[in-house]
């Protein structure tokens, strides 16, 4: 490829005659970058891919993010005390006597002791059914939900229940709530290093784009400078084709990531009576990634087709200036 800024002629006004012979593009007043070409079509596909991934990977992360918002909101609104039979001691006096010292403490909103057959179904999940737990010390669950917008103090009720309830344990599922935390961070983390490195590669898909360009436009720019044209006006043309067919394409990725995120809440809702929709909605919750996921793809598509116009620019200046 020739250097053009050492090649550039005179930047003077060009004779009639010269004028006369300008590119069939210029007489024809066609844009100095087509984007209707095979190559502006491919770019334009590719820049769709890229858009329609990085929309994907926010709309995952604002997914999990808000669903473990509420799991963290639904575990720390709860409390467990778990009361373990003792064979010198009455376990349902035990299970009273707990529910008895919760419902004493500040912050209680609610107390639900599990009789021992809904605490026997609970392991079914790990034991399976059919087994018989009269031989098992299987221990006793009561679940205390707090008051909204409370954090009581626990230290009073682990006490007393040392004292008066041999056995019984008190959890506050804080390890719980910090894992979840850990665990939707991570989750979030990977996303958004995704979506960069999604725009990245959007980014060096126009850089060679636009060489590419300028290469097939060479003749073109050799007459724009010799009648006068600057460097910056011939970078604002680039600029603006590109800008103009990258939100041509992440608008189009951005409507199918929008609509397949569309399709799965619908799918899932069919679902919700199966056991496998259940677990879905168990983690995911309705599969709605709300108004802030919607304006956060919304943003994607623009920041790539920004993305665009801007590499396009830069990279026409550095090729001009001889760097490229």
């Amino acid at each position: 490829m020739n250097d053009l800024s050492h090649a550039r002629p005179p930047r003077s006004p060009a004779p009639e005659g010269d004028r006369r012979a300008l590119p069939a593009s210029l007489r024809r007043n066609a844009p100095l970058v087509p984007v209707d070409s095979a190559g502006g079509q491919a770019l334009a596909a590719v820049i769709a891919i890229l858009t329609f991934l990085a929309a994907l990977c926010a709309g995952g992360a604002e997914l999990v993010a808000s669903s473990s918002a509420q799991w963290r909101s639904d575990v720390a609104r709860e409390v467990t005390i778990q009361v373990r039979p003792n064979p010198q001691r009455s376990i349902e006096d035990d299970v009273a006597k707990a529910v008895a010292l919760a419902r004493q403490a500040p912050g209680i909103e609610e107390t639900q002791a599990f009789s021992k057959a809904e605490s026997e179904r609970l392991l079914e999940p790990w034991l399976g059914t059919g087994l018989d737990f009269n031989d098992l010390p299987v221990p006793r669950l009561i679940v205390l939900k707090l008051k909204a917008d409370t954090r009581p103090d626990f230290t009073k009720l682990r006490q007393a229940l040392r004292e008066q309830v041999p056995g019984a344990s008190l959890d506050d599922h804080a390890l719980w709530v910090s894992r979840l935390s850990t665990m939707a961070n991570t989750i979030i983390g990977v996303g958004v290093i995704l979506v960069a490195l999604v725009l990245l590669a959007a980014g060096l898909a126009v850089t060679f784009a636009t060489r590419g360009a300028m290469a097939g436009n060479r003749e073109v720019v050799e007459v724009l400078h010799f009648v006068g044209a600057s460097d910056d006006f011939i970078a604002r043309e680039f600029q603006r084709r590109f800008f103009k067919l990258g939100l041509r394409g992440s608008a189009a990725g951005a409507g199918a990531a929008l609509l397949m995120t569309a399709a799965l809440g619908l799918l899932t809702r069919s679902w919700r009576a199966s056991p496998a929709g259940d677990q879905l909605e168990a983690l995911f919750g309705s599969f709605n990634i709300g108004w802030r996921g919607y304006a956060v793809v919304v943003l994607i598509a623009f920041a790539v087709a920004l993305i665009t116009g801007i590499v396009s620019r830069l990279t026409v200046r550095r090729f001009l200036n001889g760097n490229g």
